[in-house]
């Protein structure tokens, strides 16, 4: 069990590592500007609060 247990941790590590490189290169190296154009095409980026909150009130 502490075998397995090890490998999972080792494997959580790898995988929180790769994410931060993968972080890293889109938003501070701009490696793939089309997936920020993309988000900005889709909306994804802009804060609108208050569109929301009129939505869930009914407006």
């Amino acid at each position: 069990m502490k075998k397995l247990e090890r490998i999972l941790i080792k494997l959580i590590v790898v995988q929180f590592i790769f994410l931060v490189i993968t972080q890293f290169c889109f938003h501070q190296l701009n490696l793939f500007p089309e997936v920020k154009e993309l988000t900005k095409y889709e909306g994804v980026n802009e804060n609108r609060i208050t569109d929301i909150l009129q939505t869930l009130k009914g407006k």
